[in-house]
């Protein structure tokens, strides 16, 4: 019998991919919703592109990554725990604990019962806010942290930074246990169904043209089949424990990517001016979402990927093609 992984948060749209990843590697997956209305959405997301037999290594458990019940029985059996990403909010909640406290206590919560249940090979995916150091220069790689104390550091990844701290302390304590974590920065790439997160509602908002001006704001994006590729890879390749990978391509601004998704569809009334910065500290006053990126307005965050090209034989999809990808989805289901 195939060896038995629990994905937690099923329903998102990188974890959709780790799915459709594990499904066709062979694994037996019992995957976790909030919502046990929402597995069928999975299902018809990712069983399309499998064999027939795929649906029968899938089964489903409901949990919540902030109470207790069920997590005993859902790992039950299990051999390996793949612990997906939070969601990434464009705009910073007014609480910075309620980002914080679910990103750290569900991590801590899903590891424990993971040692309980005698787990011992877990994957986190964590972020590259986890691994940007504001106080130092770039390029950065995997043994650079994030300062959660700096002013300039959002809600966001404090809590990213957080919850992987914690899940690398837990682990040091935990004779047995083998931890690896996934850096990945922006994820953009095709979508398995309509829903999606922040990072692509991002290309949907630059393709509808909602605003006339786009600000030089940059991130090293990435495409989702590589992240759950690696994954995958982490699993499977017993070298990789005690390691974080960062899954990144080359930054790209926002402008730049109103230039290409311009070329790619002429037709569309897609912007491509950069915002002057004194507009933005205008509109920081009264729009959320711009004041949370003000800070890093020109910055450009050059991440090393060197360590997932050499131990996991990473090949990645450029970072303009996976934004093409993104923006083909989403004009193809009429989503923009």
């Amino acid at each position: 019998m195939p060896d038995t992984v629990l994905l937690t948060g099923a329903s998102g749209f990188i974890a959709k991919h780790i799915l459709l990843h594990l499904l066709g590697a062979g694994y037996r997956v019992r995957a976790t919703i909030r919502n046990p209305a929402r597995a069928d959405e999975v299902r018809a997301a990712v069983l399309p592109h499998l064999a027939p037999e795929a649906a029968d290594r899938l089964a489903f458990a409901t949990l919540d990554l902030e109470r207790d019940n069920g997590w005993d029985t859902a790992l039950q059996g299990v051999t390996a725990l793949v612990h997906t990403a939070s969601p990434f909010p464009i705009a910073q909640p007014r609480d910075p604990d309620d980002l914080i406290r679910p990103a750290v206590q569900g991590t801590l919560r899903a590891l424990t019962a993971a040692r309980a249940a005698g787990v011992g090979r877990v994957v986190l995916t964590s972020s590259i806010v986890a691994v940007v150091n504001e106080a130092k220069g770039f390029p950065q790689d995997e043994t650079d942290w994030c300062n959660p104390d700096l002013p300039t550091t959002t809600a966001y990844a404090k809590s990213k930074t957080l919850a992987e701290r914690a899940a690398w302390e837990f682990v040091a304590g935990t004779p047995g246990m083998q931890l690896t974590t996934i850096n990945p920065g922006l994820v953009l790439g095709p979508l398995l169904d309509d829903a999606f997160g922040s990072s692509v509602g991002l290309v949907r908002r630059i393709l509808a043209g909602k605003d006339p001006m786009l600000p030089d704001f940059a991130f090293p994006p990435v495409d989702v089949r590589d992240v759950a590729l690696m994954h995958l890879r982490a699993l499977e390749r017993p070298e990789t424990a005690g390691r974080r990978f960062i899954a990144a391509d080359e930054p790209l601004s926002m402008p730049q990517m109103g230039q290409i998704l311009r070329a790619e569809y002429p037709a569309r009334r897609i912007p491509t001016m950069v915002a002057p910065k004194p507009v933005l500290r205008l509109l920081a006053l009264f729009d959320p979402q711009v004041r949370s990126i003000l800070p890093k307005i020109g910055k450009v965050e050059r991440l090393s990927n060197a360590r997932a090209r050499s131990e996991m034989g990473m090949s990645f999809v450029p970072a303009a093609e996976a934004l093409k990808a993104t923006a083909a989805s989403l004009i193809g289901r009429r989503l923009v």
